[in-house]
């Protein structure tokens, strides 16, 4: 029986996963090399072989910024009035509509999960948070830029920019600047 690919595949993931697999098989057996184990992932994802599935994957990764990432604190410019503990945001891109749900850890341990939906067509769209509106678009394929707008006054601009190898995404907003890596 096949398993079923996550609808965003991530590449790494199942390198991570022939990994594990392999460690398994060369309990079994020590001449198992890592190409066995790529083999048996993409066995089990329904692929001949594992250049088939790498590709499938690597067809679907179109919008640089779709993936998980996680806030790099190390590079990070935080304020002080929300010092958090850890960040892991999930964007996903469909259309226009750039969807990124993020999973905010405080200093005291609290999580809390935020979802923000923009609408990258350059036009005021109302905040799912009330009284505000957003205006998104896309300054280049790995630049987007979110403008908060309440009564007809900017109160926010943030920049979201995936570096050129698409392995990171700096967030620029005011004076705070949050570096995430690809996971």
């Amino acid at each position: 029986m096949s398993r079923h690919l996550p609808q965003h595949p991530n590449l790494e993931y199942l390198k991570k996963q022939a990994k594990g697999s392999l460690r398994d098989m060369r309990r079994r057996n020590p001449a198992f090399k890592l190409a066995d184990a790529q083999h048996a992932i993409a066995r089990e994802y329904g692929f001949s072989n594992w250049p088939k599935l790498k590709a499938h994957v690597e067809s679907l990764q179109t919008n640089p910024f779709v993936g998980v990432w996680t806030a790099n604190l190390s590079k990070s410019k935080r304020h002080s009035d929300s010092p958090f503990h850890s960040a892991t945001l999930h964007v996903d891109v469909v259309g226009d509509t750039v969807t990124i749900t993020d999973v905010v850890v405080d200093t005291s341990g609290r999580e809390e999960r935020h979802k923000n939906t923009l609408r990258s067509d350059g036009k005021e769209h109302p905040s799912e948070y009330g009284g505000y509106l957003l205006v998104a678009r896309w300054l280049s394929s790995h630049a987007l830029e979110a403008v908060v707008k309440k009564n007809g006054e900017v109160e926010g601009r943030v920049t979201y920019e995936v570096s050129a190898d698409s392995a990171t995404l700096t967030i620029l907003a005011g004076d705070r600047v949050i570096v995430c890596d690809r996971q």
